[in-house]
Formats: C-alpha cells, sequence, structure tokens
C-alpha cells in the first residue's frame, strides 16, 4: 500500500473518533473506541508496522533538527511521524473528555480544547489545562 493511500486512511479512521469525542462522550461505542484506547491502538499498530518495515532505509535522526529534516524526507518515516500525531492527540482528546467526566467539568467547555487538540495538539492539551485549573484549581493529574 503507498504511503499516500495509508496516510488518507488513517486520517480518516480518526475523524468519526473525534466526532464521538465531541458530540457524544459517554456514548457505549465512543467508550468502545477511544475509551478502551482501541482506535488509538489500532494507530500504533499501523505505526509498528512502518517503523519495522520500513527501519533504517533513511538518513537522518532524531540528533539534529537538520537530522530529523533527513529523516522526514522518506514518506514512510513521515507518515509514521504523522500517524504518530494522530494516534498522541486522539489519546489526549479521550483523556481530556474521562478528566473532565471525573472533575465535573461541562463537556461543552471542553469542546474547545478538543478542537484545538485535533488541529493544534498541544495547545489543546494547554488550553484544557487552564480550564481544568480555571474551574477545579486542580493542575495534578491523580489516577
Amino acid at each position: 500500500m503507498s504511503p499516500e493511500t495509508l496516510f488518507s486512511i488513517c486520517n480518516t479512521a480518526v475523524l468519526p473518533g473525534w466526532l464521538l469525542l465531541v458530540v457524544a462522550p459517554r456514548w457505549k461505542w465512543t467508550k468502545l473506541l477511544i475509551n478502551s484506547c482501541l482506535l488509538p491502538l489500532l494507530l500504533a499498530v499501523v505505526y509498528l508496522f512502518l517503523i519495522i518495515a520500513h527501519f533504517g532505509q533513511t538518513e537522518g535522526g532524531f540528533g539534529s533538527l537538520a537530522d530529523v529534516s533527513k529523516l522526514f524526507q522518506n514518506p514512510h518515516a513521515l507518515l509514521a511521524g504523522w500517524i504518530h500525531y494522530l494516534a498522541f492527540d486522539l489519546f489526549v482528546g479521550g483523556w481530556e473528555v474521562r478528566d473532565a467526566g471525573r472533575h465535573g467539568i461541562n463537556h461543552l467547555l471542553v469542546i474547545p480544547c478538543l478542537i484545538f487538540t485535533f488541529l493544534l495538539g498541544p495547545i489543546g492539551l494547554l488550553l484544557y489545562f487552564i480550564l481544568r485549573w480555571a474551574l477545579r484549581r486542580k493542575f495534578l493529574i491523580e489516577e
């Protein structure tokens, strides 16, 4: 399968998960796909496959920005990096919803955080922590 096709499949696969987090966070299918981490874990399997199948086939590394740039010149490495973002951002979005539920934070207030987490990862997480602090004065993540 071409990297472009796999990119399209993975991008499309996360959209229902994000939609469920926004519109039906407590629905059984949301719990099955997102809260159980099923969808992020499926992305992790694709990521693992890409890493194993293409390990050592490109120059570059993680020692400098120039090395990372070289590494991501390879479409398979670039795709693996993108899937890394998709999996982790979706995992974080699911955590935000679960954490907000545990702390009694109104879901409507979490939706902007989810949108930013989907689009700009760490900014959405930052916004969620600001919301959490403003409403509950809690910053520590407890189990």
